[in-house]
């Protein structure tokens, strides 16, 4: 887990920190299905702003995540560039929304904050290529190596009533 200590950023209204961090990103489990950071520490780019009324946080980086192919399970990867902003304010009020949930007790948490944000980048479905045929529902093959049709599967007995009952409407 990677954190800043915020005590280091000694700024006083109107200044900025800029400063390259090393992030160490944890594996994301989407889907039921594990996709590992590649690589597990990235380079970013953190800037602290310092305000009249609080914090801004801002985290900018590249990463990629290799997983499963959600339709076919073949490896897939996908790179993602992310860029990020959390606000802290001095005094809240008890708004929730003036509060970041990386910032505790005078330390910022990159880790945390890193995965978040790159999994908000990610699309909804990762997969190996846009047109992804996936696999096929009755014998379990690729699609996208060997596209194919089964003929019309025997019916299962169990629905006999049912089919009956199509037929009648």
């Amino acid at each position: 887990m990677t954190t800043f200590n915020l005590r280091h950023a000694r700024l006083r209204s109107g200044e900025q920190l800029r400063e390259e961090v090393e992030i160490e990103l944890e594996p994301f489990i989407l889907g039921g299905q594990e996709y590992v950071p590649e690589p597990s520490v990235v380079r970013a780019q953190l800037s602290i702003t310092k305000a009249t009324t609080g914090s801004v946080f801002e985290l900018s980086f590249r990463a990629s995540v290799t997983g499963p192919c959600f339709r076919c399970l073949r490896d897939t990867t996908v790179e993602e560039s992310v860029h990020a902003r959390e606000y802290q304010a001095t005094d809240a009020g008890g708004d929730p929304e003036l509060v970041s949930e990386y910032v505790h007790d005078d330390s910022l948490d990159l880790s945390a904050w890193a995965r978040d944000a790159f999994a908000l980048q990610l699309p909804d479905k990762i997969l190996h290529a846009p047109d992804c045929a996936g696999l096929c529902p009755v014998c379990g093959k690729d699609l996208n190596e060997e596209p194919h049709t089964h003929d019309e599967l025997a019916a299962d007995s169990r629905w006999a009533a049912l089919d009956e009952l199509r037929g009648q409407l």
